[in-house]
Order: C-alpha cells, then structure tokens, then sequence
C-alpha cells in the first residue's frame, strides 16, 4: 500500500476538495449511497501519515467541499429571493462553508497531533467517532447547523435501522464505522483485515436485526388527512394585492375536502398577520369544524398577551391552539447582530424580519382526535429538541415554506430530514409545503404520497396514530454521545505516539 500512501502524500491536498464535492451527492436528490461510504474512506486515507498541519488542510477542504456543493442554495434564496446584495449572499455562503470546513480541519490537527497513528484503534474507532462528533458539535454549537450529517444518506438502507435506536447519529457512526472498514482493509495487515471484515459485519449484521423490530404500535383507526399546497411563488406571496388571491385560493382548494379529520396548511399559508384576517380565519374554522374536521396552519402572529411577534402554527379543532416556532433561522427569521448594525441593514434595504422564539416546553396540539408534535421550517432539523413534545403525540406535523430555495437540492434534503424524524420517533408525519415537497410520511420514514413541486394541488390519505416510545425518544443522544466520548478515549490512549517529525 506504500505506493498509494505516497500518491496521496503528494496529491492529497488536491483530492480533499473533490472527494469533499462528492460527498454531496450522497444526499438528496442524487442520493448515491455509496459515496457516504466511500468518500470518508478517502478523507481516512488522506489522512493517513499526514502531519497535523496538512491533515488539518486537506479536513477543511473536504468538508467545505461538501458543503459549498450541499448548500450552494443559500446564495439562491439569500440572492435571487430575498434580493440581498451579492456580496451578502456569498458572505453568509461561504462563512457557512467555511466554519464546516473548520470543525474537519481541527478533527484532522488533533487526531494527526495526538491520536493513535495507524491500525483500528485510528481507522476504526478514532477517526469515524471523531467525524460523528464533530457533526453532533455543529449541530448545536453557535445555534448550530445540523444539516448533511452522513446518516441523513441512509434512509433507504439497511443502516437506517439505528435511527429509532440512537437518532440520526447513530446512523452517522454506522457509517462512518463502515468507512473506516473499508480503510482498514487496504491498509492493515493481515490481522487488522480479519478485524474489519468483522467489525463491518457487526455493524450490518446488526442493522439487519434493528430492522425487524416495531418499536412503537398502532392506536385506534386510520385518520384520514388532507395537505395543502398552494404553489404561490415567493416573488409574489408578499406582493401588494396578493393576500386576497392567496385566501381565496386556499379556501376554495380546501373546500372540496372538508370532511377530512385533519387537514393542513403550509407555514404562513396566508401572507398576513392572523391578527388582521380574524374574520376570514372565523369564517374558515366554521366551515371546518361543520364538517368535522380540524384544521392545522401556518400564521404570522402578534401574541396579544405579550405584543411579540412569531412565527406560528394554529391549529382550529375546533378550539383555537397556538404553537410558536421554536428554532429560529438566523438572518431570516432573526438577525444575531447589534442593533446599530441591524439600523445599518434596514437603511440598506436588505431582507429584515425579526421573529421571538417560542418557549422551549409547549404542549402538542390536539385535533381529529390525536395529539400532534408540530415542528415549522428548519427546527424539524433538531430532533433531540422535539423528544419531549413526542412523547406524549400520536403524529408529527411539519409545516414549511421551501420557496425560499426554488427548484434546488434544498427542499429535497429537507423531506429526508423530515423522514429521519419519524423513522426515530416511530410515528407518520402530516408535511405541508408552500411549493413542495409535500408529503406524508410512515412511521418508518417510507413516503407514502408526495405532490409534484411547483404545482397547487392537494395530497390525501390516511395515517395510523401510533404510541409507545423509541429508544431514542427515550434517552435521546446520551447512549450515542457515550459511545462517542468511550471512542475518543480509546482513539487516543491506544497506539503508537505520532512521530515527533510529524508537526
């Protein structure tokens, strides 16, 4: 193997990128799995002998590779829909790319610096817990970004198994473990070989054998639901003029399907403060509940109570229910900087909005009967935050508007990341969209309908409610983060010392 160790010795800066960009594919809507597999086995490689500096050099570039070819659809709605300055969209692009790229640079330093320098102690155990670590770290750490962790690539193979056992990154280890295999096998000895071949086995072995268990079980009958999708572009939601057309669409798209238990809305389905349409949204809820059914959708409102403003999603049952988002999107929903400088952006025209985040510990929503775990936009993404709203909910519902990103990977990613969270809790997820992609979702993360993007229409079907509790939405991260700490303990207390040479 010394052959391909000096190739990559001499050429792994160059490789990192691409291997990185690769990488992206693995997601939606490519969704090549493999290359989940295969494209960290190459970061391991490239990290193999490298001195901490340029282990560090080659981690960033992969990552940042990642993530500029994963995320390139922030500059489309921060640019091309929020109408934000150039330099303002490949500010907030490229800063993202780039604090990515940094949590694998320092994974690379450190494990180069200080961690066990070859065998599976580093392929095997250092290295994929180190990776999953860092993508537990982003994902809270300054607000976080929980995007393109490794096991969102999984969905629809075995290894998907481990989600209802230890969430997403429990998925996220299984492959990087299987990365680290596949490592092991072109660089060890004969002994460390036999070891991977094991090791690999185990981890699919298992997976197969998660899979056959039901963690959760029916409650009750079908509930039938109905999901609205509107369709109207993001250029024109807000136009002068456009709320009238937009009320009406909604109500006559709806209309033919009162009757429904559930039906929903997408996130602000109606381009108004709620508090100035209460005669239109009176005159909906009576028509819902004559029917007997419950309607769920998403509003801005100002809270009288306190005079806050928030994004908000209602549910009409035909008592009236509010739940505030919670995770707010940083310089869409809120900007994190001093007021001078927010005075400074309002003056320069720039897309301003500044919503207050709801209370971390809000009760489900109750209608058709079940009780709802409601998540709005992005904050789906942040699976842990919705375990104790879960537990007490038959179904989730997620209410989003992916107009923001047009017809890019974004709103494809987003479903995935809307699958994964039933498939950790065990229950089917009501998905309403502005422009796609609605979808309903099993208790397992299959899809079992969707609407064609871009086009109003409304997607039926029926739900079982489900009960009992995950392991997962039981003990959340904790088993998964204690395996992590245990690895990068072992990473680095077993092996040989780094070569003093290597700095």
């Amino acid at each position: 193997m010394q052959p391909i160790l000096d190739f990559t010795a001499r050429r792994g800066h160059w490789l990192a990128f691409p291997a990185g960009l690769l990488l992206a594919l693995a997601f939606a809507p490519t969704n090549v799995v493999a290359l989940a597999f295969l494209c960290p086995a190459l970061l391991f490689l490239l990290w193999q002998g490298a001195a901490p500096r340029a282990a560090a050099w080659r981690g960033f570039l992969f990552t940042g590779g990642t993530f500029l070819a994963g995320t390139y659809w922030i500059y489309h709605s921060v640019h091309l829909i929020g109408q934000a300055p150039i330099w303002v969209a490949l500010f907030l692009m490229l800063g993202l790319v780039a604090i990515m790229g940094a949590y694998s640079a320092l994974l690379g330093y450190v494990a180069a610096r200080w961690g066990a320098a070859r065998g599976l102690a580093r392929w095997v155990i250092l290295l994929p817990v180190g990776l999953v670590f860092t993508e537990w770290v982003r994902g809270w750490f300054l607000s976080g970004f929980p995007w393109l962790a490794l096991g969102y690539s999984q969905l629809d193979t075995p290894l998907a198994a481990y989600a209802p056992l230890g969430g997403v990154y429990a998925v996220s280890l299984a492959v990087a473990v299987t990365a680290g295999s596949l490592t092991t096998l072109l660089l060890g000895d004969r002994r460390e070989r036999i070891a991977g071949v094991v090791v690999l086995g185990v981890v699919w072995v298992c997976a197969f054998a998660a899979g056959t268990v039901q963690w959760t079980r029916p409650r009750g009958t079908e509930v039938s639901v109905a999901l609205v999708q509107g369709a109207v572009p993001q250029s024109m939601k807000w136009a002068p003029g456009q709320r009238e057309h937009t009320m009406n669409l909604y109500l006559e798209m709806t209309r033919p399907y009162f009757g429904t238990q559930i039906i929903v809305w997408p996130e602000s389905a109606i381009p108004a403060l709620a508090n100035d349409v209460g005669e239109y949204l009176d005159q909906v809820r009576a028509l819902a509940a004559s029917k007997g059914s419950a309607l769920i959708t998403g509003l801005v409102r100002r809270d009288p109570a306190t005079g806050n403003y928030y994004n908000a999603m209602a549910a009409f049952s035909p008592q009236e229910q509010w739940y505030y988002k919670r995770r707010l999107v940083p310089f869409g929903e809120f900007f994190p900087v001093p007021p001078m400088v927010r005075e400074w952006m309002r003056l320069m025209n720039l897309p301003y909005s500044d919503f207050d985040a709801g209370p971390a510990d809000q009760p489900p929503l109750a209608a058709g009967g079940e009780t709802l775990a409601p998540t709005i936009c992005y904050e789906d993404a942040y699976g842990v935050e919705q375990l104790g709203i879960v537990r007490n909910s038959t179904l989730l519902v997620n209410v989003t508007n992916d107009a923001w990103f047009g017809d890019s990977s974004a709103p494809h990613q987003h479903v995935d990341i809307s699958r994964m969270r039933s498939l950790e809790t065990g229950r089917p997820m009501l998905r309403a969209t502005n422009d796609g992609v609605t979808a309903l979702i099993a208790y397992d993360g299959s899809v079992l309908g969707e609407l064609p993007q871009f086009q109003p229409g409304v997607l039926t079907g029926s739900v079982t409610p489900r009960v009992g509790l995950t392991p997962y939405v039981r003990f959340g991260n904790w088993p998964v983060l204690a395996l992590l700490y245990a690895g990068l303990i072992a990473g680095f207390a077993i092996g040989r010392p780094r070569r003093k040479e290597a700095k």
